[in-house]
């Protein structure tokens, strides 16, 4: 069992390889079990090919390193999360602006479909953590609501 830790547009990821079997990969990402099929076998590594020093490997970490976490933000202040992976169609709102539940904030287009993100409450956007066209992973924040 190999365990990874990675940082994919700011969204931590805990990834846990436990079987391999050439083509068949079992892991669980962030505690959710996947089973993945390789496309293509591996090749045989090239000699005197040397990867750039900006790409940073995984580390494997200790069994003992908890799950990630999400912080939990000040009492008053919640984020609004990215419900699917997909790109940012349309940003409907502004820092500073007020907005009530159920308003839409912004347009993700996922699976081909639009999908209206809301308010999850009353309150005033204190932050924007995308902009449009940005690709977003499933659970990553998207906005920040006091």
């Amino acid at each position: 069992m190999k365990e990874f830790n990675y940082k994919i547009n700011g969204t931590p990821y805990r990834v846990v390889v436990n079987k391999s079997d050439g083509e068949i990969v079992e892991l669980e990402v962030n505690g959710t079990p996947y089973t993945v099929e390789l496309a293509q076998k591996k090749k045989k590594a090239l000699t005197g090919v040397q990867r750039p020093s900006a790409v940073n490997s995984p580390t494997p970490q200790s069994s003992s390193t908890p799950l990630v976490t999400r912080p939990s933000g000040a009492e008053g202040k919640s984020s609004i999360q990215s419900p699917l992976p997909g790109v940012i169609l349309d940003i409907r709102c502004k820092v500073g602006d007020s907005v009530k539940k159920g308003q839409t904030l912004m347009i993700l287009e996922a699976m081909k479909m639009e999908n209206n993100i809301l308010a999850n409450k009353n309150g005033k956007i204190t932050e924007i953590l995308v902009q449009k066209g940005d690709s977003v992973l499933e659970g990553a924040d998207l906005v920040v609501i006091e």
